[in-house]
């Protein structure tokens, strides 16, 4: 299936990425449970649909909040759907909680496990949750944090994609694209595998025309000179 933007035309391959999530340790493998999805990245924005398939029963959601969807903190104590976002090569990355009740989280942190504090500059993010037969899909549309839009017109943009599924029991299994390390850790930057081209802005664009100017102009006259 050919993925299109806005305006109906084909996204470049590498703004589409499918992915597939995989459970930490044996156990958890003999769940019946396949996790999988896509990252479409579009600009400055993303959109990212989790798909669960097999005993999904098997999954613990938790219910819907009475007030509605909510800001929350802890969302990976349960069921939660995750995302992690960094420009490459930078300390800072942000970290996205969803879980299937509604509720929400936006993390800012300053390096490896430090600094984490709510992002801000954003007081909602809505995303849809659909079950059926032996299937759990979500799906968010979510605009990049501006200092991490900013850093990514200079550097590409990585992703980690992963999810916590609590069963019935309480017991949790943790699932992310791999698992480079002897515990289960969804802050590893190495495993932030899914990697984006940076994004030149149209702003970028116009500029970097007027700098070089149009053919045959003063900008073409000699070789390079530099001050």
């Amino acid at each position: 299936m050919t993925v299109v933007s806005a305006d109906g035309s084909p996204l470049a391959p590498e703004q589409v990425h499918p992915f597939v999530l995989r459970p930490f340790g044996a156990q958890a493998s003999r769940l019946g449970l396949a996790l999988g999805g896509q990252v479409v990245r579009q600009g400055e924005a993303l959109r990212v649909v989790y798909d669960l398939r097999g005993e999904v029963e098997s999954v613990l959601l938790p219910a819907p909040s009475p007030e509605g969807p909510t800001r929350r903190d802890g969302l990976w104590e349960h069921t939660c759907f995750e995302l992690f976002l960094a420009a490459e090569g930078m300390e800072p990355y942000w970290e996205v909680n969803l879980a299937p009740s509604g509720d929400w989280n936006l993390y800012r942190l300053s390096g490896y496990r430090e600094g984490l504090r709510p992002e801000l500059e954003r007081e909602a993010l809505p995303f849809t949750v659909a079950r059926g037969d032996g299937r759990l899909a979500l799906a968010v549309d979510l605009s990049l944090p501006r200092e991490l839009a900013l850093a990514c017109r200079r550097q590409p943009l990585r992703l980690g994609v992963t999810a916590v599924l609590e069963q019935p029991a309480g017991a949790l299994s943790y699932w992310a694209l791999s698992h480079g390390g002897t515990v289960a850790d969804f802050h590893r930057r190495d495993d932030f595998l899914l990697r984006f081209p940076r994004h030149r802005s149209t702003a970028d664009d116009a500029f970097r025309s007027i700098l070089e100017g149009p053919p045959g102009s003063a900008g073409d006259a000699g070789p390079e000179r530099r001050c």
